[in-house]
């Protein structure tokens, strides 16, 4: 267990770290303040519902005319609102239909240790998400596998060896009760 000098080196480095991180979201956050009319909302619904309908029907499912639709799309893809399209794929039919939570432990939370662990967590496929947390735990992890032997081998093979991991809690989830891929847009 670390001393009342370690926790406090910890504290300062998290401090350090979060400030970096707000400082990157600054760019963010004037996103969030741009003015979003109806239309833009009714653009944005429709594209998180269909990332592939063509601007002619978008056009005409928000109510406006098709170059003022294609605009206002290019202005939300400019401004970084818009950050992608993708396709999503069946978890079960891709053969990983397994979701196990990992609660991840650093023996130290310096800056450093902090960006080797994330830039060696990025390189593990099954990865889905990782999260910086407050609380008992230093990451939480979603893993896709297919089963309980393949999390073994991830579990003995990946997450264990990650740079400065001295604990590992893992959940498997038993079912999915909500999943929403589309952001409340207000």
């Amino acid at each position: 267990m670390p001393g009342h000098g370690e926790r406090m080196q910890a504290v300062a480095t998290f401090r350090v770290y979060m400030q970096e991180y707000c400082a990157n979201q600054v760019s963010d956050d004037r996103i969030l303040r741009m003015k979003l009319d109806r239309s833009d909302r009714a653009i944005l619904h429709a594209l998180q519902h269909d990332g592939r309908i063509s601007n002619s029907a978008l056009a005409e499912k928000v109510n406006l005319s098709e170059s003022a639709c294609l605009r206002r799309v290019r202005a939300l893809e400019e401004a970084g609102l818009i950050e992608g399209y993708v396709v999503l794929l069946n978890q079960r039919k891709a053969g990983c239909p397994v979701n196990v939570f990992v609660n991840i432990t650093l023996d130290r939370q310096d800056e450093l240790d902090l960006r080797r662990f994330e830039e060696a967590i990025r390189k593990i496929p099954e990865v889905m998400e990782c999260y910086l947390m407050t609380g008992d735990y230093d990451y939480l992890v979603r893993v896709v596998v297919a089963d309980t032997d393949d999390f073994e081998r991830l579990h003995s093979k990946h997450l264990t060896r990650l740079p400065g991991v001295a604990r590992v809690h893992s959940s498997f989830a038993l079912r999915t009760v909500q999943k929403s891929l589309e952001l409340p847009i207000r």
